[in-house]
């Protein structure tokens, strides 16, 4: 008859793969890691819903600087692309901005 393997130990090894890379006891016991790993998966939740917020905010700072060249504010080009019913979104037009301008002065033009 062949030798089983206990559930535990192959639950154990699973968590002690899963925490590769931690330091100290992290790593090395089973209920240490186990906890580690429930807080490295709160931390990468909320990293994720900062990078996007951060990345928002870089969006909205060029877009804002890119108008400003052109006299107008962030603001006031939003509400003028909502008025001209041009829809595009704030990382398509930050784009824009930084990587052709004189498709940006166009866009800035119709709205004025």
């Amino acid at each position: 008859m062949p030798r089983t393997k206990s559930k535990a130990a192959i639950r154990h090894r699973k968590i002690r793969s899963l925490s590769r890379g931690f330091k100290f006891s992290a790593r090395r016991r089973v209920k240490t890691a186990k906890e580690a790993l429930l807080h490295a998966g709160q931390y990468a939740y909320a990293g994720r819903k900062r990078k996007r917020r951060e990345l928002k905010s870089l969006w909205i700072l060029r877009i804002n600087a890119a108008a400003r060249i052109h006299g107008l504010t962030y603001s006031k080009l939003k509400n003028g692309l909502k008025k001209a019913n041009i829809e595009l979104d704030r990382k398509i037009l930050a784009d824009i901005a930084v990587s052709d301008p004189d498709t940006f002065k166009e866009i800035v033009s119709a709205i004025k």
